[in-house]
């Protein structure tokens, strides 16, 4: 009985030692706990954080992700996006999901809605994201958050809003000063664009990990007009998307990962539950040990 107890003691002692922070699911999550962090045009705009339960580390990385919905719609507490953050926590992660302003609820963001409205959308939703992280990082005591260690991400409309704000901040605000103690360590995006990867230059090259179909009828895989307008029509505009930011990061010489659906549409804006091994790899091997990678797949 002694060497049965011994045996099972070296056997649990040793399946801890194998189990990998940051990769592995390890801790349990405690319930995510909601939270304003501003009010606009009249609206409290919310947060849900999740953090790993009983976890002892004072310097955590933090996962921030912006829902998708077309500016019109969706909820961080969509289901999806409530699994992708659990799964994340238990793997070492504090991971907040973010609620912004939908400012073309009951409208269209079709071909039919001017570019310059399109791009004003845009540069609300990054104001949001801006000010979410800005929230959180003042909060990175209480929050046990590694300020250097931020991976921020989108799907759709939320992955136009954070990818603008990460590479294209010059055309998204006016004044930079009041985010200036932000940096990103890395960005998600699942099926998303920006207006100019030309300006991604050496201070705003993040590295990147990009989902996206190559057959995106309504956010280009790589240049082509927002939701493939017609020149003629008031909401033509030229986006970049995941496979010509994904060169730019080549050409710069910075890490990024990008995985192309071949004949896929912008259902691959959804959660890629199958491949977060691959994603949290990537994040644990260029975040957290400074490697560089650079990853071209197609499925």
């Amino acid at each position: 009985m002694r060497i049965l107890s011994l045996l099972l003691v070296f056997f649990c002692s040793s399946t801890l030692q194998a189990q990998e922070r940051f990769l592995d699911s390890i801790f349990k999550v405690t319930p995510p706990k909601t939270e304003v962090y501003a009010v606009k045009d009249g609206e409290e705009l919310i947060l849900d954080i999740y953090q790993p339960e009983n976890d002892s580390e004072n310097q955590r990385p933090l996962v921030v992700f912006m829902h998708g919905g077309g500016f019109s719609g969706g909820s961080p507490k969509h289901p999806d996006l409530v699994r992708f953050s659990e799964i994340a926590a238990t793997k070492g992660y504090v991971v907040v999901q973010i609620a912004y302003r939908l400012t073309r609820k009951g409208e269209s963001f079709g071909c039919d809605f001017e570019a310059s409205g399109k791009i004003e959308t845009f540069k609300n939703a990054a104001e949001d994201f801006m000010d979410a992280v800005s929230y959180l990082v003042d909060k990175k005591s209480e929050l046990r958050l590694d300020p250097e260690n931020i991976i921020v991400g989108g799907s759709s409309a939320g992955a136009e809003a954070v990818l603008s704000a990460v590479y294209n901040p010059g055309l998204m605000f006016g004044d930079h000063e009041a985010y200036r103690n932000l940096n990103f360590a890395a960005v998600i995006s699942l099926a998303g664009a920006i207006l100019d990867a030309r300006l991604i230059g050496e201070k705003n090259t993040v590295p990147g990990i990009f989902f996206h179909g190559t057959n995106d009828n309504l956010v280009p895989y790589a240049t082509a007009p927002h939701h493939f307008c017609e020149p003629n029509l008031p909401g033509y505009l030229m986006l970049d998307g995941s496979k010509t930011i994904a060169e730019k990061l080549k050409d710069l010489n910075s890490s990024y990962m990008l995985v192309s659906v071949e004949g896929a549409g912008h259902e691959i804006s959804g959660v890629p539950f199958e491949d977060l091994p691959l994603l949290f790899r990537f994040i644990k091997k260029v975040v957290l040990e400074d490697q560089k990678q650079q990853i071209t797949l197609t499925k």
